[in-house]
C-alpha cells in the first residue's frame, strides 16, 4: 500500500475521479461528503482497500476539526490530503442568497484552510513523501463579475497554496494547486452555469482530474487543465484587471 489518501467532495465530479485514481494506484482512502450511502457505496467498490466514510458538510463550522479528530481517533496516518470540496454561484452578489454565499466561502477557504493547518503537522512527521492537493480554477487568475465571491474564493487558494508550497519546499511534503477550467461536473448545475459561455468547452472530469493527480504525485506546483485555459491564464497576467473582469463578465452570459 501506498499510504492513505483523503478526499473531500468524494462522491462526485472531480472528487469521486480522484477516488478512483487513488484506489486504482494502492491508496487506501478516506472520504468525505455529505451523502452517506454514496460513500458507502464507494466502500463496496473498493474491499481490498480500507476505506473511512466520513459523513460530513464541511460547509458548516468545526466540520473540519471534527473530520480530524476522527481521523486521528482512527489511528489513520494520511500521507495525501486532497482538499476538492467546494461549489460556486451565479448571479449579481447583492442578489444572490448571504448565507449560501457564506457556506460558499466557509467550504471553499476556511475548511480547506482548517484541513490542511490541522493534518500538515503530522504530515511533516511521515517518513515518506507527503502531498497536498487543492483544486482552484482558472477563475483564481482574474476578478468574476457574476460569481463574484467563487472567484475570489478561488484566488485565495490559489495564493494560499503557492505560499505554503514555498514555505514547504525542501521537506517532505509538497503542495499542488490544481486550476481547471470549465469542466463537465454538476457544478455548473450547482452554480447555474450550464448554459454560459464559459462551459461551451467544458473538459471531462476524469482527464482534468487525472491531470491534478499525476502533478500532484510529481510534486508540481500549479497545473491549469488544457492549452486555452493555460493561455488565458497567462493572458490575464498581463491585461488590465478591469479589462479581465470585463471578459469574465462576458464569458458568465448564456451562450
Amino acid at each position: 500500500m501506498k499510504g492513505t489518501a483523503l478526499i473531500t467532495g468524494a462522491t462526485s465530479g472531480l472528487g469521486y475521479e480522484f477516488v478512483n485514481m487513488f484506489a486504482q494506484d494502492g491508496f487506501d482512502l478516506v472520504v468525505v461528503a455529505r451523502n452517506q450511502a454514496k460513500l458507502e457505496d464507494i466502500r463496496s467498490q473498493y474491499p481490498h482497500l480500507n476505506v473511512t466514510v466520513i459523513t460530513k458538510d464541511l460547509s458548516k463550522p468545526n466540520a473540519a476539526k471534527e473530520v480530524y479528530e476522527e481521523v486521528k481517533a482512527a489511528g489513520i496516518t494520511i500521507n495525501t490530503l486532497v482538499n476538492n470540496a467546494g461549489f460556486g454561484l451565479m448571479g449579481n452578489f447583492d442578489d444572490l442568497d448571504l448565507h449560501k454565499q457564506s457556506e460558499m466561502i466557509q467550504l471553499n477557504i476556511t475548511a480547506l484552510t482548517e484541513l490542511t493547518h490541522y493534518f500538515l503537522p503530522d504530515m511533516k512527521g511521515n517518513t515518506t513523501d507527503s502531498r497536498i492537493l487543492n483544486v482552484a480554477s482558472t477563475a483564481a487568475f482574474q476578478p468574476g463579475p457574476m460569481m463574484a465571491v467563487y472567484y475570489a474564493t478561488k484566488a485565495y487558494v490559489l495564493s494560499f497554496s503557492e505560499a505554503l508550497a514555498e514555505e514547504l519546499a525542501g521537506t517532505n511534503v509538497t503542495v499542488t494547486t490544481l486550476c481547471p477550467g470549465a469542466t463537465k461536473t454538476n457544478f455548473a448545475s450547482v452554480a447555474k452555469v450550464e448554459k454560459s459561455k464559459m462551459f461551451s468547452g467544458a473538459m471531462s472530469s476524469h482527464e482534468v482530474a487525472k491531470q491534478g493527480y499525476q502533478a500532484a504525485m510529481a510534486g508540481k506546483r500549479v497545473v491549469i487543465t488544457g492549452s486555452g485555459n493555460k493561455a488565458g491564464a497567462y493572458a490575464a497576467k498581463f491585461l488590465p484587471r478591469s479589462l479581465a473582469a470585463k471578459i469574465a463578465k462576458y464569458v458568465a452570459k448564456e451562450a
